[in-house]
């Protein structure tokens, strides 16, 4: 045991809660994994962690247990917060709950800097969370990583390169701000109820300056168009974004006839920035 709380398959049983497939909940039990995914985030010492969706509290245990300096816990199924409850007490004044959606909350009023984000996202809201994350309208963001657990197929996407299948927007947002690596794997065993796929646990660490230059707004609306129709060339899936797109594939060394997953990182960017002139 971390600490000196039950138990989670007790607090569960404890507080009647059964994972909501609505709200895309699996929880994970084992108090041992969820301290060496808070571990992948560094030290935390010094830091304010936001973690969203912590039901009963297992990830939010391992990060207090690990030294979090405070953790802000954002959790929209107010059946867990007396379970969370449980879980301040036993950590005075280092935890911090709020019953609230995460895609409406504004986090920055209740955080410190230095801030880490570390997570078992909902499935049903992790992919939107980290997209929002990626593309402030200023750089650098208010955190410094995100250590973020997702379905091992989305965090493969997040560190694909050009050429493959996964290699997509989110390998394109991720990667243009980050250094993005997988970190940990696991089972579907590991969790309550068991999801039908594995998942993986990525680390993303920001960088002070994005690699290439452009607009967040503008890259992001390119790269969904091109993935859109990935199967299309480029100048038939990005026509509706600009009449005179032909001559701005041209003017950022991109082939029109090649389709999206061929394109690396620095030439979308550089595509991002024609089309904004």
């Amino acid at each position: 045991m971390i600490d000196s709380l039950p138990p989670l398959r007790e607090v569960i049983a404890a507080h009647d809660l059964q994972p909501k497939k609505s709200l895309g909940q699996n929880f994970l039990l084992d108090l041992n994994l969820t301290a060496k995914i808070a571990r992948q985030a560094g030290d935390l010492s010094g830091c304010d962690v936001l973690e969203i969706g912590p039901g009963p509290g297992g990830l939010t245990r391992g990060l207090l247990a690990e030294g979090a300096r405070r953790v802000l816990a954002v959790e929209k199924d107010a059946r867990c917060l007396p379970a969370l409850k449980e879980v301040a007490a036993a950590y005075p004044d280092r935890l911090q709950v709020i019953n609230a959606d995460a895609l409406e909350l504004d986090v920055l009023a209740h955080l410190t800097p230095p801030v880490r984000v570390v997570a078992n996202l909902p499935y049903n809201v992790g992919t939107e969370l980290l997209v929002r994350w990626l593309t402030p309208k200023e750089w650098p963001p208010y955190w410094d990583s995100l250590t973020l657990m997702f379905q091992k197929e989305v965090a493969q996407r997040i560190v694909a390169q050009p050429g493959g299948k996964a290699y997509g927007r989110l390998a394109i947002l991720s990667q243009w701000r980050c250094d993005a690596r997988i970190v940990m794997q696991l089972p579907p065993g590991a969790f309550t109820p068991p999801p039908k796929v594995h998942s993986a646990v990525v680390h993303l660490q920001r960088l002070e300056t994005p690699r290439f230059e452009a607009d967040a707004a503008v890259l992001s609306r390119v790269v969904a168009a091109a993935f859109n129709q990935r199967r299309k060339m480029l100048r038939s899936s990005l026509k509706g974004i600009s009449p005179d797109i032909e001559a701005h594939l041209v003017a950022a060394g991109i082939k029109p006839t090649e389709r999206a997953e061929q394109v690396p990182i620095e030439g979308f960017c550089a595509l991002a920035r024609e089309v904004a002139k």
